[in-house]
């Protein structure tokens, strides 16, 4: 294949070249690097349309050269039943850092899909209980699914209760997880009781008011909330954050986009009560979680840190297998 020009990668190109272990290995990786330091800040823009929104992540990460990610997408919750369109669609764009030079565009879902189950992997290691054996995951799509994959990669999970509001979706994926995990996985029409008998709860849905209430979480959960990304969104009962672990992916993000800035906006805490980003537990300069009994919150609104990582693992692997076409931009 030839080295000249812009790589093109499709979905399923991207698909088959990245696996989960890959993503939650480079995202690893990537939040280690940002925790000592080693690399810059990532940045993230919001612009909404009548009908939905783009969000654009950018960021730099240094592995086996200096590179440097834009992920650009949209987010169209209609698309389905208007235009028999996917809600997320985008792309990453995946340039040299020293040069400037674009390396590769490749489409986003696949590292969407996958970095943000990896980072909630990456989180699980050090905040979820080590005896962690039930899950409960809220959001039944793609994301669902992709969470309790990569939770069984990092904990033994035995059972998992399913929620959502479409019951058939959740007996789908209960059928479906089941039987690809090896796991009981059972469909839930109430949260509660799912909830209070979970060492690990995942939220990943587009909700714009909170479902995850205080008093149905018990001492010594593990919550991942991956749903907000954008400051509509809201998942989490802002009481849960006073006096329990919160650990977010990048704190800027999560103040004005996270479940986080809803609890700060309702006065519960202030920045001050979050106990660390994730990138200072994974490069060992703050614990993770202490006691058994603690209930420790991970809040992430996905970043930059994660799509570079992914993209650098797709673009590598691709130039070893001949993936994708070239195509010169400049002409």
């Amino acid at each position: 294949m030839s080295t000249v020009g812009t790589l093109i990668l499709k979905r399923s190109e991207v698909a088959a070249l990245l696996t989960l272990d890959d993503s939650i290995a480079a995202v690893e990786q990537a939040f280690r690097l940002y925790g000592e330091g080693k690399t810059e800040p990532p940045g993230m823009l919001g612009i909404h349309t009548g009908s939905g929104g783009f969000h654009i992540k950018a960021g730099p990460l240094a592995t086996s050269r200096n590179f440097f990610a834009v992920q650009a997408n949209a987010n169209f919750m209609k698309n389905r039943e208007r235009f028999g369109l996917p809600t997320i669609q985008g792309i990453v764009a995946l340039c040299d850092a020293e040069r400037g030079t674009p390396l590769a565009i490749m489409d986003s879902m696949e590292i969407t899909i996958q970095r943000t189950g990896a980072v909630t992997a990456v989180a699980a290691k050090s905040l979820a209980r080590a005896d962690a054996r039930s899950a409960t995951i809220c959001g039944c799509g793609n994301q669902g699914r992709i969470q309790l994959r990569a939770l069984a990669r990092v904990r033994r999970i035995e059972r998992a209760c399913a929620f959502d509001l479409d019951p058939a979706l959740a007996a789908q994926f209960s059928r479906e997880l089941s039987a690809e995990l090896k796991i009981q996985v059972t469909p839930v029409a109430e949260l509660s009781r799912a909830v209070r008998s979970s060492d690990v709860i995942v939220c990943c849905t587009p909700a714009k008011q909170y479902y995850l209430k205080k008093e149905i979480v018990a001492p010594g959960a593990f919550i991942s909330a991956v749903g907000a990304d954008n400051p509509d969104k809201h998942e989490l009962d802002p009481a849960l954050f006073a006096g329990n672990k919160i650990v977010v992916d990048i704190l800027e993000q999560c103040a004005t986009s996270g479940d986080l800035h809803h609890a700060l906006a309702a006065g519960v805490v202030t920045r001050a009560a979050v106990h660390a980003e994730l990138g200072e537990i994974v490069a060992g300069l703050k614990p993770g979680r202490i006691s058994l009994d603690e209930i420790t919150i991970f809040d992430s609104t996905g970043t930059a840190l994660q799509d570079v990582a992914a993209a650098i693992t797709v673009y590598e692997k691709a130039l070893g297998a001949g993936a994708g076409v070239r195509i010169n931009l400049a002409d």
